[in-house]
């Protein structure tokens, strides 16, 4: 999948998240969660920062070594941490570790903190005191640019009216973009035929 800088379509649903992430040293403590639904870009844009920033990528789900001072880290899908203790425990033990020595964290999750289940009162504090940049519901421009960047990363080309008629008739929500999609994908594989106005039709009902 392309996760360079200009295959990220920005608009009004994701233009302040994006503002914020390039924007580090206005961070509250050196750390930032990017907020919102699934498959609206957290993890491309975390790709992003994690390139430009030259950051390491972490995940408290397993045992890692821990950064070196000043380090930049990005840790996706936090929602999947809430409610591990050994995870959240390292989770925690970061925190402590790049906010004394100066370090960045930058974290992604579909759930807001106070609703994803996290059980350590030290570690909730902490999350509930990191600043959020949040992505909001998707508009139409940001759709229809999900929709495209779906089929290229697969490598189909469906024409303009198909990619028009979707957009007009699918749910409102990213969600349903990748969804419709992978079906389509599938449906025209199975079929071996191009992907056609009336298979979105189908797909859809």
């Amino acid at each position: 999948m392309a996760r360079e800088r200009d295959a990220f379509f920005v608009s009004e649903a994701n233009q302040q998240a994006v503002a914020q992430l390039e924007n580090a040293a206005s961070w509250p403590q050196g750390k930032l969660v990017l907020l919102g639904p699934k498959a609206c870009g957290k993890t491309h844009l975390l790709e992003i920062w994690a390139t430009e920033q030259n950051a390491q990528k972490i995940d408290p789900l397993r045992e890692f070594a821990p950064p070196e001072a000043g380090a930049r880290v990005v840790v996706d899908n936090l929602e999947q941490v809430a409610g591990i203790l050994p995870a959240e425990t390292r989770l925690f033990h970061l925190h402590n570790q790049l906010q004394s020595s100066g370090g960045l964290l930058l974290m992604a999750s579909n759930i807001a903190m106070r609703q994803a289940g996290f059980q350590l009162p030290d570690l909730l504090s902490r999350l509930e005191g990191t600043s959020c940049a949040k992505i909001d519901r998707p508009d139409d421009a940001l759709l229809h640019a999900v929709l495209l960047k779906s089929f290229m990363d697969r490598q189909l080309s469906p024409t303009p009216a198909v990619l028009a008629y979707i957009l007009k008739n699918m749910d409102r929500s990213f969600d349903a973009a990748s969804d419709i999609v992978a079906e389509l994908d599938r449906q025209s594989m199975s079929t071996k035929r191009p992907i056609t106005r009336a298979m979105a039709a189908t797909v859809m009902a």
